[in-house]
């Protein structure tokens, strides 16, 4: 049990992680968007897995949001702006980082990738903190 508790602090020290390196980079390198919105759909992963690892739900793996939150809402309710969230992120995972796929985003869209990334941050430590684990 508290080998499992551990895994699940690990992953969100590395999402808190995450979420904070997408604001110093946003707020000191704002060109780097790149690496903001890379950071920011990291940060959602792993508030996912440490949810899922929370609830022992197995995941194969992925960097794929949208299924972490299919598996997830096998046992809790998501609502539908979070899997339209999830979609946006997921397309600033792996193929981003590459330099023959660049994607260029404005102010606007890397404050959105944000403050998803805020909205997961919210949504694992309120499920994992009402049940006394952090």
């Amino acid at each position: 049990m508290k080998e499992q508790y551990d895994d699940i602090l690990q992953w969100i020290e590395k999402a808190d992680h995450d979420l904070g390196s997408a604001k110093i980079i946003f707020i000191h390198l704002p060109d780097y968007f790149d690496t903001i919105a890379f950071h920011c759909q990291q940060a959602v992963e792993k508030y996912l897995k440490a949810i899922l690892v929370y609830y022992k739900i197995e995941f194969k793996k992925t960097h794929d949001l949208v299924y972490l939150l299919e598996l997830l809402s096998s046992i809790i309710e998501i609502d539908e702006s979070s899997f339209r969230d999830a979609f946006t992120l997921n397309n600033f995972s792996v193929q981003i980082r590459y330099p023959n796929k660049i994607l260029k985003l404005t102010k606007d869209e890397l404050e959105m990738a944000i403050q998803i990334a805020e909205k997961f941050h919210l949504f694992a430590n309120k499920l994992i903190k009402n049940n006394k684990i952090i």
